[in-house]
Order: structure tokens, then sequence, then C-alpha cells
């Protein structure tokens, strides 16, 4: 799988799938911090001081130093205690409100989805897959397949040589494509990240109850959660995607986890049965040690067992997880949860961050209150932003190219032309088709927001479930010159975890547009664009 290989040092276990606040600013950002906190706290889960709850706020912002200091990019972060919220914040352009991608930390919401249905006796996780779907089934059932039962799809232990996610969503038909896949070894034995396996859970859910997995779980679960807003990619055959394509708010991965946490309780209520929870997040399997370990098995948290669609941690938690670090971590023994959006490489890193600063700070029993420090974490908090492009917001070449037209060689994304307009405080630029007009907006020290359809944005990692051509995502967008003829800009979809970098270089009335998609560092899959001055 061509992502999977971009990816491997990412997820050593999953190779084959994904291989500074003045005075003067103080009454703004309080009143962002009370706006955040005001929309949160109608969702469901209490706030409270982390004092009053046994961290210490110095504590949360030394592990905010830390993250500063580290390569890490992080959108948004959530601390619960004592199923009280003492700490959340979200990396502008990022915000409370909007849902962001999840990638595989989509899977334990599918997990739970067979839990639900489980507990309505709709199915076992005894039950063999065959028996599901028996109009998919090869002409030649093979002993493996037919063993296959529902708890080997739950723990990733199919029996597949290769993760068969790549192949499937090639076709239309991604059940009878799985079920076609070669099982070469007895399902239950092998450990091997598979994707696909819960894209399976979700249409047997799907069978049983005629409902998608978004569907299913909206009464049953989101809704007594108060989580709104979520959205949910489905194969050809309208089949929730499963093992990715869930967006959500990072509120609504808080309250998950603390659902978890409680055992399946709710507000008094039994949500999901606590006999799940505990089978759940129990290790069922252990996973294969890598060919070249980076560190200790002891020291690595995807070496600690995989249990339904959770990954078991060190120090006795557990988690579901997402690429570019998109985190529910659960942690019974401090009676915590952190929920965790961002874009990062080294997912790894992220929780040694989490191990090595918020681990300790979760003490027993309150602590005296501390308001000072309780303030600057909170003004710190609000005021949390993604760096802005940086350089020159001028340049003669801005007087020569605005209001030009250049017309575009014959490229890939079927973009005919596009146009400049320089001004005070942003840039236009207007792509063109045949039949469609794309405009961007770039801000100059700033971000600009809008939403576009351009094609070959945004970056994705899996072509499976993709979003239809022209579907509109939300972007927020900022420029810089980085030298006298070359224009640069970064375009983050911040509903992603993704973002471009898109370069204009302009050589008299010739010019170039390049792509550099964050999801790949070497080069992109998009043609460099190449144009001349028609108007």
């Amino acid at each position: 799988m061509e992502d999977a290989d971009r990816l491997a040092g990412m997820f050593p276990t999953r190779r084959t799938f994904l291989k500074q606040l003045g005075f003067g600013a103080s009454a703004i950002v309080l009143g962002a911090a009370l706006d955040q906190r005001a929309w949160a706290a109608t969702r469901g889960l209490p706030r409270s001081t982390p004092e009053a709850e046994g961290v210490s706020s110095a504590a949360i912002e030394t592990f905010l130093d830390a993250l500063a200091q580290s390569k890490h990019e992080f959108h948004s972060i959530v601390i619960a205690r004592h199923g009280h919220v003492i700490a959340e914040g979200w990396w502008k352009p990022y915000a409370a409100e909007l849902p962001h991608t999840m990638y595989s930390m989509s899977k334990s919401f599918t997990s739970t989805a067979v839990g639900l249905a489980v507990a309505e006796g709709k199915l076992t996780v005894e039950d063999k897959v065959t028996s599901f779907f028996p109009n998919d089934l090869p002409k030649e059932v093979s002993d493996n397949l037919a063993a296959l039962r529902v708890k080997h799809l739950l723990t990733m232990a199919v029996g597949n040589e290769h993760e068969p996610t790549h192949d499937m969503v090639q076709q239309e038909n991604w059940v009878r494509a799985f079920l076609s896949a070669p099982i070469t070894h007895q399902p239950g034995s092998v450990f091997l990240y598979n994707s696909a396996a819960t894209y399976m859970c979700s249409a047997i859910v799907q069978k049983l109850s005629g409902q998608t997995v978004l569907e299913y779980l909206t009464p049953r679960l989101f809704t007594p959660l108060s989580i709104e807003g979520m959205r949910w990619e489905t194969c050809p055959r309208g089949i929730n995607t499963g093992g990715w394509g869930l967006s959500i708010q990072t509120e609504g991965l808080a309250k998950f986890g603390q659902l978890y946490l409680q055992k399946g309780q709710w507000n008094g209520k039994q949500i999901l049965p606590a006999a799940w929870v505990e089978e759940a997040t129990t290790k069922h399997i252990q996973q294969s040690d890598p060919a070249k370990p980076s560190r200790p098995h002891e020291d690595n948290d995807w070496l600690q067992g995989y249990g339904y669609q959770f990954w078991r941690c060190r120090h006795n938690a557990f988690r579901g997880d997402g690429a570019f670090g998109q985190f529910t971590i659960v942690l019974p023994e401090q009676d915590a949860v952190i929920a965790i959006t961002g874009e990062s490489s080294d997912l790894q890193g992220e929780l040694d961050l989490v191990w090595t600063h918020l681990l300790p700070a979760l003490k027993e029993g309150k602590l005296p209150a501390d308001n000072a420090a309780q303030t600057h974490l909170r003004e710190r908090l609000a005021n949390l932003a993604l760096p802005l492009p940086q350089g020159p917001l001028t340049s003669a070449t801005a007087a020569m190219a605005s209001g030009k037209t250049f017309q575009l060689s014959a490229n890939d994304l079927g973009l005919q032309s596009v146009s400049f307009g320089f001004e005070k405080s942003s840039v236009h630029m207007t792509f063109r088709t045949a039949q469609d007009t794309y405009a961007i907006s770039s801000g100059l020290g700033a971000w600009e927001h809008g939403e576009t359809a351009l094609p070959g944005t945004p970056p994705r990692i899996i072509s499976g479930g993709a979003p239809a051509p022209r579907t509109r995502h939300k972007i927020a967008a900022a420029g810089t010159w980085k030298d006298e003829q070359t224009w640069e800009m970064t375009w983050r979809y911040y509903e992603t975890p993704h973002h471009d970098t898109v370069t204009c270089h302009f050589d008299g009335n010739k010019i170039s547009i390049s792509f550099q998609a964050s999801t790949n560092r070497g080069k992109d899959k998009r043609p460099v664009l190449q144009g001349q001055v028609v108007s």
C-alpha cells in the first residue's frame, strides 16, 4: 500500500496500512476563553480547576512548554480528571466546535457499535464472518476463511499475510473483496494491523441493524453523550468505512474516553455494558516485535497488547488512536482522560510527552488553590495558535502580477487558468477549469478563512471513502514572499490534520505553481503547474 510505505516510520506496527501575552490583550484573551468554555460546558462534561482535581496548573504549563519545544504539532487537547475537564485548548485556526478527522481513532467507535449490537443480542463475537454475507463469498471458502470469527476482526487477527485494505478500496464491493483476500494464517494466531477488518465490523453492524454505524451509534452513544456534528465516510455501497473516516470534535473524544473510564455509565445510566468495556480494553493478542526495534519492548506503546480496536499502553492505560496523533488516552489508575488531535510523524514521541509531564502531575487529593497559575494557564490555552508563515509581506512582483491571468498548460487537475489579486491585507488566487471556478484568499500576517473544492485538496492518505469531487472543505490560508519572485502560502484544512504548502514562482510573464502536502515530505503527486500571462 503506497501510503503505508510513506508512513512506515510513524507506525512500526501499521506498516501495511499507513506505512506570548501582553497585558493589553488580556481582556480579549479572557473573552475568548470564556466563549470557548461556554460552548464546551453545554456539551456535558463539567469544568473544574486543575488544583481542585489534584493537578498543578504549573505542571500543565510545563507540558505545554515541552510540546512547544518539540517537533509535534497539536491541534487540540482536552484533559479530564475525576470526570471534570481541567484544561482544554485549540491551536488556531482549529476550534472547539469544529470536527476533526480521526483516521484510525474511528476504529474504537466501530468496536463500540459492535459491543452495543452484542448487548442487543444481534450477534456474538464468536459468530462466523461468513454467516453474514453468504452472497459475497468466493466460490471456494478456505478453511481459514470458514474459521474467521467476529473476534478476529476486532483483534486484528484475521490471518492475512498482507493488509488487504489498499486492494479492497479499489473495488465497488468491499465486502466481497475482503472475503476474497487470501488468509494465510489461522485466524487468531497472528496480529496484523488491518483496517479492512474494521470495515467488516461496520458492514456486519449495518447488515444486522439496517443502519450505518453512524446512524446506529447516534441514539445509543452520541445523543446520550450530547455529541453532535459527527460525519463518517462511506464505501461505494453506503457502508461507513469503519476503520477510518470519522470526524468528531475533541470534546466528543474526551466524553468517549470518559464513558470507557466509567465502565460504560453516563449520567447514572449504563450506556454500554461494563462487561464489554472490560473485554474491549483487555489485551487479547500480542503485537509482533519490529524487525529493527527503536526502543526496549517495555517502553514501546505499540507493543503492550491489543484489545477490541483499543491499544494497551504503558502505565496500565489504554487508548484509541489514529494516524498523525488523534488520541483518546484513558488512565484508569489516575481516573483521567486525555484527548488530543494533531499532525505528527512520531506518535510514540507524543505519548512520551504525556508520560513524562502529565502522568506524574496527576496527584491524589486536592491541591491548594493557585489563582495566579490557573489564570495564566487559562489565558495561555485560550491564546494557542499554530505559527503563521514567516517572511516579507510585500514584493515588487506583487504589483506586476496583480490582476493578471495565466493560462496553464494541460495538467491532471484539469486547471486551465489562474489569476491573482494582491491587496493590502490579503492575496486572492482564482483557479478555473472548463466548468468551475475555485477562489482561495490568503491573509498577510493572519489566517484568512474560507472553503474550497479545488481538485487535489485536501491531502489524505487513503483513497477509500474520499468525498465526492466538488465537496467543499474549510480552509485557512496565509502567505509570505520567500524572495522577490516567489510567493508561498500555507493552506490549512482545519477540519483535517493536514495542510498544503503552495509555492508560486513568477518569472516575467511565466509562472510555476507547486504543491507539497504535509502528509508527504517528499515529492507531491500533484503536477507542477506551468503557465503564461494571457491578460
